[in-house]
């Protein structure tokens, strides 16, 4: 039975606090409830699943039902089709609800630190102390646009993939969208009925078809044992030094018809125009960053654990110092470890690792 300490029916002490109420940290959630121990999922949403219901209204997962589901819990349409966002959205809800995790939401965490053997986080809604802690903030924490983007004008639209939601928001003209994942595909494909669209990308896109022989992609890659491929494997660190995969072909198709213009890394601007490595430009009435995040980890204060870039040092979650866990980093340890797909195999392991 977990040890807590209680001082009128608040936890002074929990066994296991959770910074993060997102797929991450439902799954370890999943597991801290199952070995019966104090613990409590602290997150700044107003809701379960809140990341997910404010992105673009068209995103749909690249992978199907049954490669996206927690521990415990699968999607419950066709297991075979593809999610959209609002259905991850409710799923999380309905998988906290479905194992009566605590989470306490609207907290904002403002510093983590050790005293003694004992964890202290400082939030929104007052100080929590436990033995451990699992970081499952996600890899969603900062847009990451370059700092050329604040010479543009202030006539031209500028937003981050995190903030776009449909083509209604944009400007009439030209639109150029830098970045070249999953995320910029799908939204260069949707504005391409409504403006003339620029893709801006570093790299050769890299085309596979979603679905083969009347299969997912990905029950072919389960099948071929890359899903499993690891950060230690020959071929985990292949996949993982190459560009991100675009799934589907609906891209491919606009770029040969012309109906999306390919342009080279974009490096910089200038009022209304943007520059891209050919020497070549664009006039720009709309831009939307595509372009990822960054971390931000300045909230905790125990520096060791960290790199010369800010990015946790670690072993598969485990940080050198004893009771301090990262869930849902980008490869963590294989690609899906940030996904749906793969965070609850993570989850299970760090569940192992902290000796509950």
């Amino acid at each position: 039975m977990g040890s807590s300490f209680l001082l009128g029916g608040i936890f002074l002490l929990y066994d296991v606090l959770v910074i993060g109420a997102g797929q991450a940290g439902l799954s370890i959630g999943y597991y801290l409830k199952k070995n019966n121990v104090s613990f409590l999922l602290l997150d700044q949403g107003d809701e379960i699943g809140e990341s997910w219901r404010k992105r673009y209204d068209s995103l749909k997962l690249f992978t199907p039902r049954y490669f996206s589901s927690l521990p415990g819990l699968s999607l419950s349409a066709d297991p075979n089709g593809y999610s959209k966002k609002d259905e991850i959205s409710d799923y999380l809800s309905q998988y906290a609800k479905a194992f009566s995790l605590p989470v306490k939401l609207q907290t904002v965490i403002t510093k983590l630190d050790k005293e003694g053997d004992l964890f202290v986080v400082s939030t929104s809604q007052g100080v929590y102390r436990s033995k451990q802690v699992v970081v499952a903030t996600g890899p969603f924490q900062q847009p990451n646009i370059p700092e050329f983007s604040k010479r543009l004008s202030d006539e031209v639209f500028q937003l981050h993939s995190s903030e776009y939601k449909n083509p209604n928001q944009l400007l009439s003209g030209t639109t150029v969208v830098v970045g070249g994942g999953n995320s910029g595909a799908q939204i260069a494909v949707e504005l391409a009925d409504h403006n003339e669209v620029y893709l801006s990308v570093g790299h050769k896109p890299n085309f596979l078809p979603q679905d083969f022989l009347g299969k997912s992609i990905f029950w072919w890659f389960d099948k071929l044992g890359l899903l499993k491929a690891n950060i230690d494997s020959k071929i985990g660190q292949l996949i993982m030094n190459k560009p991100d995969t675009i799934f589907g072909f609906e891209l491919k198709g606009l770029l040969m018809d012309g109906k999306v213009q390919q342009k080279p890394k974009a490096i910089s601007a200038n009022d209304n125009e943007i520059m891209f490595e050919d020497q070549s430009i664009v006039k720009v009435r709309n831009l939307i960053w595509s372009t990822g995040f960054r971390s931000d980890y300045s909230w905790i204060k125990i520096p060791v654990i960290f790199n010369e870039k800010g990015l946790p040092i670690h072993e598969r979650g485990v940080t050198e110092i004893q009771g301090l866990y990262f869930l849902g980093l980008p490869w963590q340890y294989r690609r899906g470890s940030a996904l749906l797909q793969g965070v609850g195999a993570d989850a299970e392991y760090l569940a192992k690792q902290m000796r509950l």
